[in-house]
C-alpha cells in the first residue's frame, strides 16, 4: 500500500492550495511540522510521546498559537484548533495529521497506516469527539509549553 502523499515519506506532490509563501519558504522535507494547540493537556502530552519515539529527530513542532503557525497558515479561510501536520507542501489536519505523524515514527507506530483504509469521514468524527471533549477530559493549560534547552531547536516560534 503507497502512503498518501504528503505522508513522510511520500514523494512531494505540488504545493496545495491554502499554504502561505512562508511556509513554501521554509519547507523542509527532511523534517514535518506538527502544529499543536498549546494549551491542551492532551496535545502536549502527544508532543512528548512524540517526541520519545522520534529516533531519528525528524519532527518538528510549534503551538498554533504561535507566530509561527499564524504565518504558515494565514492563507487558509478556517484555522484549525487541534493537531495539523505539514509536510512537503501539505496540510493534514485530524486524523489524517495522526496517522501521518504515526507513518513518520517508523516501526511498530507506523502500522497505523492501515487505518487509512477506514474512510476519513468515520476516522475523522471520532478524532473530532475527542478533540471536542478534550479540555473538559484532560484540562487545559494557561500558557504553552516551555520546552527545554535540549529540545528548543525542536520548536519554531
Amino acid at each position: 500500500m503507497n502512503p498518501p502523499a504528503g505522508d513522510p515519506g511520500a514523494p512531494a506532490p505540488p504545493p496545495a492550495s491554502g499554504i502561505s509563501p512562508f511556509w513554501l519558504a521554509i519547507n523542509d522535507p527532511a523534517h514535518p511540522i506538527v502544529l499543536f494547540d498549546g494549551h491542551c493537556n492532551l496535545c502536549n502530552g502527544a508532543v512528548q510521546w512524540i517526541i520519545k519515539r522520534d529516533r531519528r529527530d525528524r519532527f518538528r513542532f510549534a503551538s498554533l498559537q504561535s507566530g509561527f503557525a499564524a504565518a504558515a497558515l494565514s492563507d487558509l479561510p478556517n484555522l484549525p484548533d487541534s493537531v495539523v501536520l505539514m509536510h512537503k507542501a501539505t496540510i493534514r489536519t485530524r486524523s489524517a495529521a495522526a496517522i501521518g505523524i504515526a507513518r513518520g515514527l517508523g516501526f511498530p507506530w507506523s502500522l497505523a497506516g492501515a487505518f487509512w483504509i477506514i474512510p476519513a469521514p468515520i476516522r475523522d468524527w471520532l478524532y473530532t469527539w475527542v478533540a471536542r471533549n478534550r479540555y473538559r477530559w484532560f484540562g487545559k493549560q494557561d500558557a504553552c509549553m516551555v520546552p527545554t534547552k535540549q529540545l528548543r531547536e525542536r520548536f519554531l516560534g
